[in-house]
């Protein structure tokens, strides 16, 4: 008899046998993507009487209020987790007054879509001054020209006091302010909106990448935001960053860009107590779009890849431009 210590006394073993068939693999497979997981990102624009293409990310919009609320309702029936809205308003000044009034495009967009999708799906808004100002970056200024920390925070608390009215249940915190969690939280908490959520963009780093955004928001933005965001270079500042974050009562932190920076992911997943997200960027988007178009890559095969990628670095939800392309290959795959 062959003792345990031989190894004739095991078969050999091919592990490819998990991998044998389609069903035998969706039978196995770790790693599950659901619709809704997923939040599409939407850009609504004032003063255009209709949608108007951004060329940089084909397929992508910058929507009337009118066309932002049927696309709205289009992502309930697609069953996606959510939607962040941005604005683009017409007139911009160096505090980013649009921001907090109640008339700006931003706070009328959030207004109609919650109005129009009630609970069925959640609305989530913007909270950074950079699509506001003149000079684009995501706080005021001070005289030397440097982004005022502690005025900024002023500025969203208005900000996050405008959005709550309008009926955001969650608010993306994205200008990467230090404390911004915990004084906008004390603010809404001090007004009554205790149960508003805070999205922390709790390590977003400075990237290449956002350059198509830069289109859909009709950025001004003079110079760059290395000062306040997250050198690509480091990780474990980034954790500190997620920490703090989580310290001061967010209820959700996010790593963006996503793909770039599945290692942060992963160790915001085994550190946060709180779900986290990841954001597909507009240039990783535009990336997988554009080499699609050229026929260098499957669209669909890769689009779906990178949101597995994301997913099982440890994000919970995500924030892609591809949502409802991925909700309809989810539904018909």
């Amino acid at each position: 008899m062959r003792g345990l210590a031989d190894p004739g006394a095991f078969p050999v073993v091919r592990a490819r046998r998990l991998r044998r068939s389609p069903a035998v693999r969706r039978l196995v497979a770790q790693t599950r993507l659901h619709p809704a997981d997923l939040v599409l990102p939407l850009f609504v624009r004032e003063g255009i009487a209709a949608p108007q293409p951004i060329s940089s990310m084909p397929g992508v919009v910058q929507h009337t209020v009118d066309s932002l609320v049927e696309a709205a309702r289009e992502a309930v029936a697609a069953g996606l987790g959510g939607l962040m809205l941005f604005g683009v308003p017409l007139v911009k000044d160096a505090r980013g007054s649009g921001a907090d009034d109640p008339d700006g495009i931003l706070n009328v967009a959030v207004r109609a879509v919650a109005e129009a999708v009630g609970d069925r799906i959640v609305v989530m808004a913007d909270l950074c001054l950079d699509e506001f100002t003149d000079h684009g970056h995501c706080g005021v200024l001070d005289a030397a020209g440097r982004v005022d920390n502690d005025a900024t925070l002023d500025r969203y608390a208005a900000m996050a006091l405008a959005q709550a009215r309008a009926g955001a249940e969650v608010l993306g915190l994205s200008g990467m302010m230090d404390g911004q969690v915990g004084y906008v939280r004390a603010a809404l908490d001090a007004a009554g909106y205790t149960d508003t959520l805070l999205l922390a963009y709790a390590a977003k780093y400075t990237s290449g990448l956002y350059g198509p955004f830069r289109e859909a928001v009709a950025s001004s933005l003079i110079g760059d935001r290395a000062a306040y965001q997250q050198d690509p270079a480091n990780g474990t500042e980034a954790l500190r960053e997620i920490a703090l974050d989580l310290a001061e009562g967010a209820d959700i932190v996010m790593v963006k860009p996503g793909q770039p920076h599945l290692d942060v992911i992963a160790a915001a997943a085994a550190m946060s107590p709180v779900p986290v997200a990841a954001y597909q960027i507009s240039g990783e988007y535009a990336q997988i779009v554009a080499a699609a178009e050229r026929g260098w890559i499957d669209r669909d095969r890769v689009m779906m890849e990178s949101l597995t990628h994301l997913k099982r670095a440890g994000a919970q939800i995500l924030l892609t431009y591809f949502a409802m392309e991925a909700a309809a290959a989810l539904r018909d795959g």
